[in-house]
């Protein structure tokens, strides 16, 4: 089989299936995503907006996951042709890209990650996407503008309201809520519950529903994210690699010290 594999999760998405995945934002190790992709996990997002990674960091990691059939996409700061095109060069299978607001943004994302006639982003295929595979210009670049995905990250009010002018883009494969963004750009910052809050996840599910486009959320909250799954979102991401270890360690720790009859660390 070629190891130029076709994204798997944004056809899973397509059929209409649910797939989950997790963050990855503090491990500088290409082994977080062999351990994530053995662990079961559809795909993964490198977080190359808050975290330190820099490309030779993404890359090493894009190789491993693709070492174990695990899908790799980015977040990345802004929208901008340099930061779209770089990242999806150096392997990411798709971009989620924070702080969408207007279809002429969309838009343009559209135009700087997608080949000609779609886009206008420049030809500059790299080993760790073709594997150094002899194929056509031209199909290669329909291969990569089909197989790449556009997920808009929803973290402002104003996206909220224009949400279905934003999912109803061509080539748009997802949307994802960012509770916390969301919840400070609504005015009740840090509580995911709120009416105000829940109402807006809602109307973004409800629109993607309508324009036939995948809606998911980012949260470490494994209640929350399974009421909305329940509710219609099909794209799940569930913490990350430094909050998943905090949390099985504590929780072996816990376990030990209960078992043994202390409380406290020595």
């Amino acid at each position: 089989m070629s190891f130029t594999k076709r994204n798997k999760i944004k056809q899973s998405l397509k059929d209409g299936k649910t797939v989950v995945g997790t963050m990855v934002v503090e491990m500088r190790t290409a082994e977080i995503a062999r351990m994530l992709g053995a662990s079961g996990f559809d795909f993964i997002f490198v977080d190359l907006e808050h975290s330190s990674y820099g490309l030779e960091t993404f890359t090493d990691i894009v190789l491993a996951a693709k070492s174990v059939g695990l899908v790799c996409l980015a977040r990345i700061g802004d929208p901008q042709y340099h930061l779209i095109a770089r990242t999806l060069d150096a392997g990411a299978q798709g971009l989620m890209i924070p702080r969408v607001e207007t279809e002429e943004t969309v838009t343009n994302i559209l135009k700087f990650a997608k080949y000609p006639p779609w886009g206008e982003r420049g030809f500059g295929v790299r080993s760790i996407v073709s594997n150094y595979e002899n194929m056509p210009v031209s199909d290669r670049m329909v291969e990569q503008n089909e197989d790449t995905m556009i997920i808009l990250q929803i973290e402002r009010k104003k996206a909220v309201e224009d949400i279905e002018k934003l999912v109803s883009v061509k080539g748009v494969d997802a949307a994802i809520i960012g509770p916390q963004d969301l919840s400070i750009s609504l005015g009740h910052p840090g509580d995911h519950h709120h009416p105000k809050l829940m109402e807006a996840v809602k109307r973004v599910v409800d629109a993607c529903e309508k324009c036939g486009v995948a809606s998911g959320l980012h949260t470490a909250n494994m209640e929350d994210l399974l009421f909305w799954a329940r509710r219609g979102m099909r794209m799940l991401t569930f913490s990350s690699d430094s909050a998943l270890l905090q949390s099985a360690a504590s929780h072996a720790v816990g376990e030990i010290r209960t078992a043994i009859g202390g409380t406290t660390k020595q």
